[in-house]
Order: C-alpha cells, then structure tokens, then sequence
C-alpha cells in the first residue's frame, strides 16, 4: 500500500511540473533589468526557461560606422550549462538570403522599423524547441537563435516577440537604409 501510494505522489508530482510551464507572452515593453545592457531579461527567461541565466557578451553601437555589432550568449547555469540563446548584431545584412528564407517558407516579420526585412520560424523536426529570426535593416543584421526553448511554449512566437522587443534599442540611425537604397520589402507573390 505504501509502494502505491509513493507511486502515485511521484505521477502527481510530474503532472504538476507540467503545467507548471509558464505560457505568459514575453513583455510588449522592453524595460529593466537588462543582460548585455539592451536585452529584457524577463523576456529570455520566459523564453528559455532559465531563470538568473548566466549571459556573456556586449553590443558596441558605435562599431561598423554606427551600425553596430556585438552578441549576447545565454547560458544555463546547471549541469553542462548548455547555451540555450544567441543574439548577434552583425554590420553587412543580407536582404537577399533574408527573402530566400522567406520563399523557403519562413514566415516574414512585421515592419518592425521603416526599411527592415525579417524573418522567423521553427523547425518542424525540432526536438529543443528551438526558433530563429533575423531581421535586416541597411548594414545592420540581427540574428536570434534560440537553441533550447521551452516545451509548451510557441517558440516561434517568442523570437518574433524579442525581435520587437530588441530591433529598436539596437538598431541605430546609422544602420537605417540611405535615401537612395531602395526598401527591401518582401514581395508577397514570387515571380
């Protein structure tokens, strides 16, 4: 009796642990504390799961002629303290490789800034729960991988979140295409 009782607290106390899975969406306001002074941290420990992560990078606006340039790596804290998320801000964005993403079936981002182009998606064979997103705006390219997200979550859905949590903290005036670039906007039929 006692076996089956000991037994049955071990099956609640897993199904408990389920639905303990927080699904609040990641805030609409990007607001303090930070990690790599520009990333929300109650953003990426809804989305990864991790909370007090340990986090190791910097983002300098002033590089790449304004444009700016750095990563943010997020770790977990635990056992192997596995990287579970990457934000990279790099100068030289590709629009090109952004719309072939999109014609391969990633899902565009929305205008989160005039001239950015963008895209996010997750895996369909994803055992992690992982999702990326990039977005493009003149030189400047931001690039989430979230390499381990949590289960019961839409991953997806959590990326495209930070992106607009994030693109305009890091994106600067300098990375905005000039006036005589034309928009990169994805067309919405492919020719």
């Amino acid at each position: 009796m006692t076996a089956l009782a000991c037994a049955l607290a071990v099956s609640t106390a897993c199904r408990d642990e389920e639905v303990k899975v927080d699904r609040s969406p990641l805030p609409t306001v990007a607001a303090p504390p930070y990690i790599c002074d520009h990333i929300p941290l109650k953003a990426v420990e809804l989305m990864t799961g991790v909370p007090n992560p340990l986090v190791r990078g910097y983002f300098d606006l002033t590089l790449a002629r304004g444009a700016g340039a750095g990563s943010c790596a997020v770790y977990q804290r635990d056992g192997d303290r596995m990287k579970v998320l990457l934000i990279n801000l790099t100068p030289g964005g590709e629009p090109g490789a952004v719309q072939e993403q999109i014609e391969d079936g990633a899902s565009p981002l929305p205008e989160i800034l005039p001239g950015v182009i963008g895209y996010y998606f997750k895996p369909s064979d994803s055992k992690t729960n992982d999702a990326y997103a990039m977005l493009v705006r003149g030189k400047a390219e931001i690039n989430i991988q979230l390499e381990i997200g949590v289960a019961g979550r839409d991953n997806a859905a959590d990326v495209l979140a930070l992106m607009k949590l994030i693109a305009p903290k890091l994106l600067t005036d300098a990375s905005a295409p000039s006036a005589t670039t034309a928009s990169p906007s994805p067309s919405p039929t492919k020719e």
